[in-house]
């Protein structure tokens, strides 16, 4: 028997989410293994098909991390990513990829505390869903 070790992406703003991923390394707090790090330069440049090619390549969950509201380097690239991951989950609904596998959340510049517990709650919830059964792309396969 196998055990299940799920592959989640973390799509990293440069300017905070990826430091506060930085500083967890420098720390050497206990980053999940299962976390692969891309880093973009806003969490608002991410779009829904970033999401779904990590999907389609195999994650079994995405996160996008970005600055606390209202400390975006781009003023109100948050606030574009809010808006495109709800409506990212609302076409998520009828397809066979849980919205839960889809995370947006914010971490601070050399916040690695907070970056770590994200990544370990993520890695739970996937965990806890177990295997995705389809990804986009392959639903007829």
């Amino acid at each position: 028997m196998t055990v299940f070790e799920p592959r989640i992406v973390a799509l990293l703003c440069n300017w905070c989410a990826y430091d506060g991923a930085d500083a967890a390394g420098r720390a050497r707090l206990d980053i999940p293994p299962q976390v692969r790090e891309v880093r973009v330069m806003c969490s608002g440049q991410v779009d829904s098909g970033m999401v779904l090619s990590a999907f389609e390549a195999g994650a079994q969950g995405v996160m996008v991390l970005g600055c606390q509201p209202g400390d975006c380097h781009y003023k109100k690239g948050n606030v574009h990513a809010m808006k495109r991951m709800a409506l990212l989950r609302a076409v998520l609904k009828p397809t066979r990829i849980d919205p839960r596998r889809l995370r947006l959340d914010w971490v601070s510049a050399g916040d690695g505390k907070r970056y770590t517990r994200v990544a370990r709650e993520m890695v739970d919830t996937i965990e806890q869903l177990g295997p995705a059964t389809q990804t986009p792309g392959n639903e007829h396969q």
